[in-house]
């Protein structure tokens, strides 16, 4: 008889427990939750690293070829304009030079000799006592000898010019950026011997990779950070995009010009370039804030009260550990990313960040 009465003691202790509720529930309690902030899924800005250099920067060589005889500079040195740089061996195009010397001091003479000829025959022929044939003969001698003085006064000119080309002179005034010679050392002509930098506008050079190519176009904006100068940002443009790679790095060589007057960079600085992503950039969420329901990803918001919504949101290709958002969600919004499948609407909820501190959201500022 003892053991049929128990259910019933049962029933009646859970309706007095009923009783003192007043019919209302139990309030639900306060669960703790760890947040984060959707981050972006991709860089809003690419960044490349690059090295200072003057906006001119002319490869200086000889005009003719040679043995090197003398250096008068160095990589580093400041040069003036038409001040020595290098000398080649001279002694070629001054043996050149005086051979010409003597053609033209030959030419001479013989001028000399064709003209008083043709003087002659021109009294001869006023007297009537040569033909006509053989005045025009004189005639067209001396006109060959002036010919052939002149040209042997071109070819001095020339070879003296050359004597002068054994002298390599800097351009304009800067910084010898590179040496390319030795003494001992014979070049062709044309062959670089310096690379000058010269004085006046500084830009950044840098390398662009294959795949980032057709985002980037010459008169973009970039921001220039010099490696020297923490939290100074100088702002700039894409001034020159090469057309071509380079055969060994495959990378595509570009030219950042500054656009402000007032920017304090030496030449062979680091900088870094950065250049702001014109596609679309998503926003992205640890994979363990999303879950789905009948083919719809939602997540669970953090609202100002401290309560949960279902949000339902547009989600790209899961990746490796974050899902990209596409829509649904902003930048601020607080979104639980761990233990999503035990929470429900309305739900009050402490929320933690991932070293367990207190989140304030905005309702609570």
């Amino acid at each position: 008889m003892f053991r049929h009465a128990l259910p019933f003691i049962g029933v009646i202790g859970l309706a007095l427990l009923a009783g003192c509720n007043n019919g209302e529930p139990e309030p639900l309690a306060v669960r703790p939750v760890m947040v984060t902030q959707p981050q972006p899924a991709s860089e809003a800005f690419e960044s490349y690293p690059g090295e200072v250099h003057a906006r001119y920067e002319p490869e200086l060589a000889f005009r003719i070829g040679g043995k090197v005889a003398e250096r008068m500079v160095e990589a580093g040195d400041r040069v003036s304009k038409g001040q020595p740089l290098a000398k080649l061996d001279p002694q070629d195009v001054q043996l050149q030079l005086e051979g010409i010397r003597a053609q033209v001091a030959a030419a001479e003479a013989n001028l000399r000799v064709a003209q008083a000829e043709h003087e002659r025959y021109k009294t001869l022929m006023n007297r009537q006592l040569v033909s006509r044939s053989q005045f025009d003969s004189s005639e067209n001698a001396f006109r060959s000898a002036q010919a052939r003085l002149q040209q042997a006064r071109a070819e001095f000119d020339v070879a003296h010019n050359q004597v002068d080309y054994a002298v390599l002179r800097a351009t304009h005034d800067g910084v010898v950026a590179q040496r390319r010679i030795e003494v001992g050392q014979v070049v062709a002509a044309g062959q670089t011997a310096f690379i000058l930098a010269a004085d006046g506008e500084r830009e950044v050079a840098i390398n662009l990779p294959e795949q980032a190519l057709d985002r980037y176009s010459v008169g973009q904006a970039v921001t220039v950070e010099i490696w020297s100068q923490k939290d100074k940002q100088y702002p700039g443009q894409i001034r020159e995009l090469s057309p071509a790679a380079d055969p060994q790095s495959r990378t595509y060589s570009a030219r950042v010009a500054f656009t402000t007057a007032e920017v304090s960079a030496e030449l062979g600085q680091s900088a870094l370039v950065s250049i702001r992503n014109n596609a679309e950039v998503p926003l992205a969420l640890p994979l363990s804030a999303v879950t789905a329901e009948q083919g719809q990803a939602y997540v669970w918001r953090v609202k100002d009260d401290a309560t949960l919504e279902r949000v339902a949101v547009q989600a790209g290709a899961f990746g490796e550990t974050l899902v990209p958002i596409f829509s649904g969600l902003g930048a601020n919004d607080w979104i639980v990313m761990a233990g999503v499948q035990m929470l429900h609407e309305g739900q009050p909820v402490r929320a933690v960040d991932r070293d367990n501190r207190p989140v304030e959201l905005a309702a609570q500022e």
